[in-house]
């Protein structure tokens, strides 16, 4: 009796453990089916999903003004986006176009000249004798000298056409981020009760805490990040066109890329400070070389008012925690690291201090 009952029982577990494998495995590879279908969107609707989140501030300030109309604020939100971004853009392209066409043009006529190098260009560490032959060559004989560089110019050539691709596809999917981020703004209540939900689940009765502090970081983040590297670019690009730096648009749009990636932007100023030393007054080039080192090390004075703010994590918490992200994710990991290990950094806390008081608690923590 005892045998029949437990091989009884034995059936009875092997057909639950049967199904509960079936359902398991069903329910993975749905989530794995949805994942591969929505994975080419995800940078997109992870970019639309930041920039909400960043800019939400301004929006409910435009929504007031509007008389809580949300869907006019959420519209008018991605038209101004769209303007801000597609206008320098256009503008950029046209003056690089501009220059490329009047290069050609001096080629095939042969009126193109370039002048000859100044003799302090020799002096110049490292590349100053190379860089002094070349240009010599190119201001006396510029078809020799193309000919001469026409590996490196093919290489670059090769290197440029790749980069105004990506470019262009990066500009492409900022566009459909923003409209994104407009649908989003347009629907920011039912997001924010649907993220609280999520994290409630997940983290329990401190989830809308989590909630709050992963949107305060992103915008902790926007502004820390992205808010510093434009404001390095829009002050390199007033040096660049005060000093009369052919290009300057695209010389400041580099540093803005180098102080997003957090390089710093001399790596770009530097060259063009040994250029305006050859071509401009004395008086020129030194402004401009103040100019350009207070450029790059702004940010050593930014970051402290910017990064951080609304947030209580440590800074160093949130700038390591978004240099990694960029390291291991790229930009998009700006954002995404800085939420981790800021996530991260509030449950240890909460771990290590979970005897203590919540007011104490948050004391170790600031002193943190």
């Amino acid at each position: 009796m005892s045998t029949t009952s437990q091989a009884s029982e034995d059936k009875i577990f092997m057909s639950r453990a049967l199904e509960t494998t079936i359902r398991i495995g069903s329910i993975l590879l749905l989530v794995s089916w949805c994942f591969h279908i929505i994975k080419p969107f995800i940078t997109t609707i992870a970019w639309g999903a930041i920039i909400a989140i960043a800019i939400y501030p301004l929006f409910r300030k435009l929504r007031s003004a509007l008389g809580e109309r949300n869907g006019l604020a959420a519209a008018l939100f991605t038209l101004l986006a769209l303007a801000l971004l597609i206008t320098p853009v256009v503008m950029l392209s046209s003056s690089t176009l501009e220059h490329a066409q009047l290069i050609s043009k001096g080629l095939e006529e042969g009126t193109l000249a370039v002048p000859p190098p100044p003799e302090s260009v020799a002096a110049w560490p490292v590349i100053g004798e190379k860089l002094y032959k070349i240009w010599g060559l190119a201001s006396s004989n510029l078809e020799a000298a193309i000919t001469h560089l026409a590996p490196q110019l093919k290489a670059f050539g090769t290197w440029l056409l790749t980069a105004v691709t990506g470019a262009g596809f990066g500009v492409l999917q900022f566009v459909f981020s923003l409209i994104i981020a407009g649908v989003f703004l347009a629907n920011a209540s039912g997001g924010y009760k649907v993220t609280r939900a999520i994290f409630t689940r997940l983290a329990g009765d401190q989830g809308g805490e989590f909630t709050d502090l992963a949107g305060a970081t992103v915008r902790s983040v926007a502004q820390g990040v992205l808010g510093i590297a434009i404001i390095q670019g829009l002050l390199a690009g007033i040096g660049l066109v005060a000093a009369g730096v052919p290009a300057a648009g695209l010389w400041a749009l580099l540093v803005l890329l180098l102080a997003i990636v957090q390089l710093p932007p001399l790596l770009i100023l530097l060259p063009i400070i040994f250029y305006v030393f050859s071509t401009a007054s004395a008086v020129t080039a030194v402004i401009f070389m103040i100019w350009s080192m207070l450029v790059s090390i702004s940010d050593t004075f930014l970051k402290p008012l910017f990064l951080g703010r609304g947030v209580e994590i440590p800074m160093l918490v949130i700038l390591i925690g978004a240099i990694g992200g960029m390291m291991t994710s790229g930009i998009i990991g700006l954002f995404v690291g800085a939420v981790v290990l800021a996530l991260g950094y509030k449950l240890f806390m909460a771990w290590l201090y979970e005897d203590q008081p919540l007011i104490e608690t948050q004391s170790k923590q600031g002193e943190a």
